[in-house]
């Protein structure tokens, strides 16, 4: 059989671009040939060595009927042009562009959420309206990726497809890339060499509550003399994180990076690493951490506790619980047993559990499952 040919469409940038390079990386090239569709917040320099082709579309996050319109006839005529056997949608704005522009086209397609939309913190009518648009645009795909098993029971709990349309492959990272990473220098980012570093990636947006990380510094700074923190990231809400830590006369003990194209070197650094997500579909960061040796903290919402058992390879604590996110760091600073316990155990089950290699045969084998039944 020749190469199967699969065309991503991809918006939302961060994770899914993390994501996408590991996919990419790791695919058999004599199987698969690789053409990504992104928008203009994508690296596509570094990700057009790993694919075929790339194109860039002007993709606006939130709903805008006059751009979106011109995204939906653009990218219908790249797919009419391409002819992919496989068009493989990535997070929820690129799997409405692509499920629309794909209507009436024969070829497969597969939808890969990265987190269900209606977990997020919205209003019930928002959640309403995105479960009502997932139940019906179910029907207009072959598979669902679902990157946790926690995924996979809120779209069952919703009643969003039948079950055999939905298939889990957990995320994996790159071992590989990840252990070659060397230390930022701490003289080069201002960090003090004596400092207990505390950290948290991830973009600075009510999802990822930057909120409860410098709320808990407060407190941590006042027990730890040494502590620093490094916020990785940036985002929407910098502005207002900034003022804070401003407010909280916290200035001479935080950096915030922005964005940087290799979060790993910073992980490095740190002594703790955090999640205080408000909700989560995977949280990629998490065995990110566990392989490069960093005790983690996180809360216990949605599919974090499928990769973080608590007092295993991690402590969780309870979501916007900045009093107790800040206890379990002291934790860790007083309890060396303990962090090295979680350090040993997050290692072993990072290289055991995520895999970037095994996600990427694992997606690589749902490829050849649907051109086969395609075929036969």
């Amino acid at each position: 059989m020749s190469r199967i040919k699969v065309l991503h469409v991809a918006e939302a940038a961060g994770g899914v671009e993390r994501y996408l390079e590991t996919l990419f990386k790791y695919n058999d090239n004599s199987k698969v040939e690789n053409i990504l569709v992104c928008s203009q917040n994508y690296d596509y320099k570094r990700l057009k060595k790993l694919t075929h082709k790339i194109t860039i579309l002007q993709m606006e996050h939130e709903v805008s009927p006059i751009k979106d319109i011109t995204v939906e006839r653009k990218l219908r005529d790249i797919i009419k042009k391409e002819k992919p056997d496989i068009v493989y949608a990535h997070s929820t704005k690129a799997g409405a562009f692509a499920r629309i522009a794909n209507l009436g086209i024969n070829n497969k397609l597969i939808y890969n959420p990265h987190g269900w939309a209606f977990n997020m913190q919205q209003s019930s009518r928002k959640r309403q309206m995105y479960k009502w648009f997932e139940k019906i645009s179910s029907n207009f795909c072959d598979k669902i990726i679902c990157i946790s098993n926690s995924e996979k029971k809120s779209a069952l709990r919703e009643g969003i497809c039948k079950a055999s349309k939905l298939e889990v492959i957990s995320n994996g990272i790159d071992i590989e890339k990840l252990k070659r990473v060397e230390k930022s220098a701490r003289s080069l980012n201002q960090i003090p060499t004596n400092a207990f570093v505390i950290g948290q990636v991830g973009r600075l947006s009510k999802q990822k509550a930057p909120d409860i990380f410098v709320r808990a510094a407060e407190l941590i700074k006042k027990k730890i003399s040494n502590s620093y923190f490094i916020m990785v990231g940036d985002g929407e809400l910098r502005d207002d994180i900034e003022k804070l830590i401003r407010d909280k006369k916290l200035e001479n003990s935080f950096l915030i990076t922005g964005w940087v194209d290799n979060p790993s070197e910073y992980m490095k650094v740190m002594d703790v690493g955090t999640l205080f997500s408000r909700w989560e579909g995977f949280g990629l960061v998490l065995p990110e951490y566990m392989l490069c040796k960093v005790p983690v903290v996180a809360t216990r919402v949605d599919a974090i506790p499928n990769i973080i058992k608590d007092s295993v390879n991690g402590l969780l604590v309870n979501c916007d619980n900045y009093r107790e996110a800040a206890s379990a760091i002291e934790n860790l600073y007083e309890d060396k047993k303990l962090k090295n316990n979680l350090v040993r155990n997050g290692y072993r089950i990072a290289i055991q559990n995520f895999d970037g290699k095994e996600m990427s045969a694992k997606v690589e084998q749902l490829y050849m499952n649907l051109i086969k039944r395609e075929n036969i």
